[in-house]
């Protein structure tokens, strides 16, 4: 397993190099100039050239990549054009925010796909299966922001059982935070677990129509101990493979979600460092974001070896 190890970290360094590269090349296509945004009441020349010279923008791209690069190596991010704040401070402010939204969206996913899709693989072509297929798309092609909106004005503003918007930090109390966290969770949650469930179908009616499984049957085997024992573990790798990738996503891909639910996370952090040319921040979350996902796939490699028995020694 330790090889295995050494041998993705190897793999992912080129690819952090290469993500590197094109966030930092594409963030100085964007239109727009942070120096005079940054300068916006002031727009003095010395102070223009001043601003430029303290973060590095006068020198050539090239140049402004390998002091960036440098630093990152280093541990430290730079320095935010719009709070002055370190760039590494902010992320460790937000990222725990994203990570227990992401986390309880695909444990909430998984606890309604996985299930759903062992049903529609047993229940093949009858109604059971018809209707999580159905479920499923829906789940699929439902905006988040509008199912988002329905879930606040109904659990909200009509029954007020939930928080419409906000945070609550985990040390303020463990229900409290997951109270805020559930509405935008279950909002994430529904898109992840249709794709689960589809995946987990497909797995399972590979498995069931297999050789070891009639035999088990035949032996007189109950139907539980077959579906679960014997299926279900040879078909989660192909789950464990899609739950990862989902929760990279999921790191990545909250956005609006915490647009809609007002939630300090990842997704406001990148909107706002957009929106203000805050070249620091965008190449932070971004970088981060990419190591999340090398981080998951890992995970998954980690998994394999676990769930399948023969991978741990290798002929």
């Amino acid at each position: 397993m330790l090889s295995l190890i050494l041998r993705r970290i190897i793999v992912a360094i080129p690819t952090l190099f290469l993500v590197s590269v094109i966030v930092f090349g594409l963030q100085r296509l964007l239109p727009g100039d942070p120096i005079l945004t940054l300068a916006a009441e002031d727009p003095d020349p010395e102070l223009i050239d001043y601003l430029r010279a303290k973060y590095r923008l006068d020198q050539p791209i090239p140049i402004q990549y390998l002091a960036w690069i440098g630093q990152v190596l280093q541990g430290d991010f730079g320095m935010s054009l719009r709070t002055e704040l370190p760039v590494a401070e902010m992320i460790l402010q937000k990222l725990p925010i994203t990570i227990q939204l992401a986390t309880m969206s695909i444990l909430l996913a998984m606890l309604i796909g996985i299930p759903a899709g062992i049903i529609a693989a047993v229940r093949k072509n009858t109604s059971l299966d018809y209707a999580a297929n159905v479920v499923a798309l829906s789940g699929m092609s439902i905006p988040n922001f509008w199912f988002g909106i329905l879930l606040i004005m109904f659990f909200s503003v009509w029954l007020g059982w939930l928080p419409a918007t906000g945070y609550v930090p985990l040390d303020e109390g463990l229900w409290p935070s997951i109270r805020a966290m559930l509405m935008p969770s279950f909002v994430l949650a529904t898109a992840v677990s249709a794709y689960l469930m589809r995946h987990t179908r497909s797995a399972m009616i590979g498995v069931l129509s297999s050789d070891y499984v009639r035999t088990a049957r035949a032996k007189g085997l109950r139907s539980r101990s077959v579906v679960l024992k014997h299926a279900l573990r040879n078909a989660l790798m192909p789950i464990v493979t899609i739950s990862t990738l989902l929760f990279g996503e999921l790191l990545a891909g909250v956005v609006l979600t915490e647009q809609i639910f007002t939630i300090p996370g990842f997704g406001k952090l990148i909107v706002d460092a957009v929106f203000t040319r805050d070249y620091a921040v965008v190449q932070g979350v971004v970088l981060c974001t990419a190591l999340g996902f090398i981080l998951a796939n890992l995970l998954a490699d980690i998994l394999y070896i676990v769930i399948n028995p023969r991978l741990r020694h290798p002929r």
